[in-house]
C-alpha cells in the first residue's frame, strides 16, 4: 500500500493526512528494502577487506549511531508535519530554492550510485563471459540496457524487485553458513591492502546509508506515531547495519576479497551471479526513478516548465553509465567518504532549525491545524544562512582529519547555522534571516 502511494507521489507537495498513514510493518518493510540492499553488503565487504573484524564492527557501531541520530531527528519532523525531505527542507532553513538545491545534491549522489551498481552488473556479465570482452564496452551497453528498461516502465521490473531481495538473502546466508561450518582458519595479510582507520571507516559507514538517512521523512511521513518511527529506524539499522555488515565482514575475511562478484560466485555459482544481476536491476530501478523525478521537480522550479520523464531518465542513465565506464567503483571508499561529509551538514542545519531555532514552527503549527501549507509569502525564497553553514560543515569534514569527519561536519554546520541566525548584526546587513513572518522590504 505504502509503495503504491509513494510511487504515485500523491503527497510530494502536500502533508500526508493522518487517515492515510499506514502500519509499522508497512513502513518498516519499505525502509528495510533500502537497508538490506546490495550496496550494504558491498560496504561490509569493503570494511572486512580493510580492517580487523573488531575494528570493522566498532566502525559499524559508531557510523550507525550517526545514522540513527540523523534518521530520528529528520524522521520525527517528517512524521509530525507529514512532509517529504524536500518539502521539509523548505521550512527548515533552506527556503523554496534552497530545498531544490538539496534535492539536486541527492540526485547527483543517486547518479553516482547508479554508476557503482552498473559496474557490479558489468563485472557479473564479464565473469559469465570469462572476461573475454572489454570492460568499457560491456559497461556502456549494460548501462544503456538498464536505463531504457527503467525509462520504458518495463512491467517485469516489479517482478524482479519481489524476488531480488529474498534471493540475495538466501545466497549470502548460504555462503555464510558454508564458511561457518568449514574449520579452516582465516589467513589474511593486511599489508597488501589499503587500510582504513576507525574514523575513516566510521565516515564510510555513515556515507553508505546517508542518502537514506537524509530522505527518512519520505517514509516517516507515513508513520502513525513516534513509536512506529523509532522501531522502523532502529530495526532497519539492526538488520542492515549490523546483521548484514557482520555477515559481509566475516565472508570478506574468510574469502580474502572485497570483490562482490567473487564472493557471490565462489560458493553459490550461477545462483549467486543471478542474485547479483537481479539486485542491481532492483537498486538501479529505484536510483533512476528517484533521481529523474527529483531532477524533473528541480527543473520545473527553475524553468517553470514540465520536463519529459523519459528523456530525463535517459540523460541520468547516460551520466551514471559514464561514471561506471570511468571506474567509479575503484573509488568506492572515496565516494562513500564524500557522501559522509556532504550530507550530514544538511541534516545538521535542518535539525537545528526545527528543534532549536524553530524559525517556521509557528506558521507550521497554524497551517497544520487547517490542513494547509504555509504560503510563499511566509516562506523565504532561499536560505543563505543554511547554505553557507552546509558549505562550512562540508569543508571542515573534508579538510580536518581529527575525530570523525561525518560527526565533525554535522556539528560544525549546526553550530554555524545557529550562529548565523542568532549573532547580532547591523540592521540591513548579514545573512538573510529565516523567520516565521516575512521580513519587511
Amino acid at each position: 500500500m505504502i509503495k503504491r502511494k509513494i510511487s504515485e507521489d500523491v503527497y510530494s507537495l502536500n502533508s500526508v493526512p493522518k487517515e492515510v498513514r499506514v502500519s509499522l510493518v508497512s513502513v518498516t518493510l519499505v525502509r528495510m528494502g533500502m537497508a538490506t540492499a546490495l550496496p550494504q553488503f558491498m560496504l561490509g565487504a569493503t570494511l572486512g577487506h580493510s580492517m580487523t573484524f573488531w575494528n570493522a564492527l566498532l566502525a559499524t557501531c559508531l557510523g550507525s549511531l550517526i545514522i540513527e541520530f540523523i534518521s530520528l531527528g529528520l524522521g520525527f519532523a517528517g512524521m509530525k508535519e507529514g512532509f517529504s525531505t524536500s518539502l521539509l527542507a523548505r521550512y527548515c532553513g533552506f527556503g523554496r530554492i534552497g530545498s531544490v538545491l538539496v534535492s539536486l545534491v541527492i540526485v547527483i549522489s543517486l547518479i553516482g550510485w547508479f554508476g557503482v551498481q552498473n559496474t557490479i552488473f558489468t563485472e557479473g556479465i564479464l565473469h559469465a563471459l570469462n572476461y573475454e570482452i572489454n570492460f568499457g564496452i560491456i559497461a556502456f551497453f549494460s548501462g544503456i540496457f538498464l536505463t531504457f528498461l527503467v525509462a520504458s516502465g518495463f512491467k517485469a521490473l516489479a517482478w524482479t524487485a519481489k524476488i531480488a531481495v529474498p534471493l540475495f538473502f538466501i545466497v549470502i546466508l548460504y555462503i555464510f553458513l558454508c564458511l561457518i561450518f568449514k574449520n579452516n582458519t582465516i589467513v589474511y595479510n593486511y599489508l597488501d591492502i589499503p587500510q582504513l582507520s576507525i574514523s575513516e571507516a566510521t565516515t564510510v559507514v555513515a556515507g553508505g546509508f546517508m542518502v537514506a538517512a537524509l530522505t527518512t521523512p519520505d517514509i516517516s511521513r507515513y508513520c502513525k506515531n513516534q513509536n512506529h518511527l523509532f522501531w522502523m529506524i532502529t530495526l532497519c539499522i539492526v538488520v542492515g547495519e549490523f546483521i548484514i555488515n557482520i555477515i559481509s565482514i566475516y565472508i570478506s575475511h574468510r574469502l580474502n576479497t572485497a570483490d562482490i562478484v567473487t564472493i557471490m560466485t565462489r560458493n553459490a555459482g550461477i545462483i549467486g551471479l543471478t542474485s547479483i544481476i537481479l539486485s542491481v536491476i532492483k537498486v538501479n530501478d529505484v536510483n533512476l526513478y528517484s533521481s529523474s523525478l527529483g531532477l524533473a521537480n528541480a527543473l520545473q522550479v527553475f524553468t517553470g516548465k514540465k520536463w519529459d520523464y523519459f528523456k530525463l531518465t535517459v540523460c541520468v542513465g547516460f551520466a551514471g553509465t559514464a561514471l561506471s565506464m570511468a571506474g567509479i567503483l575503484n573509488h568506492f571508499v572515496d565516494f562513500l567518504s564524500m557522501l559522509g561529509v556532504i550530507f550530514p551538514p544538511i541534516a545538521g542545519v535542518m535539525i537545528v532549525d526545527y528543534f532549536i531555532l524553530k524559525t517556521s514552527r509557528k506558521i507550521l503549527d497554524e497551517t497544520r491545524e487547517k490542513g494547509l501549507l504555509p504560503d510563499d509569502a511566509s516562506t523565504p525564497l532561499i536560505g543563505w544562512s543554511a547554505i553557507f553553514a552546509c558549505i562550512v560543515g562540508t569543508i571542515v569534514g573534508i579538510v580536518f582529519k581529527f575525530g570523525i569527519p561525518s560527526l565533525n561536519s554535522i556539528l560544525v554546520a549546526g553550530i554555524a547555522y545557529w550562529t548565523f541566525l542568532t549573532a547580532p548584526r547591523p540592521k540591513g546587513r548579514g545573512f538573510p534571516l529565516h523567520r516565521d513572518e516575512p521580513k519587511s522590504q
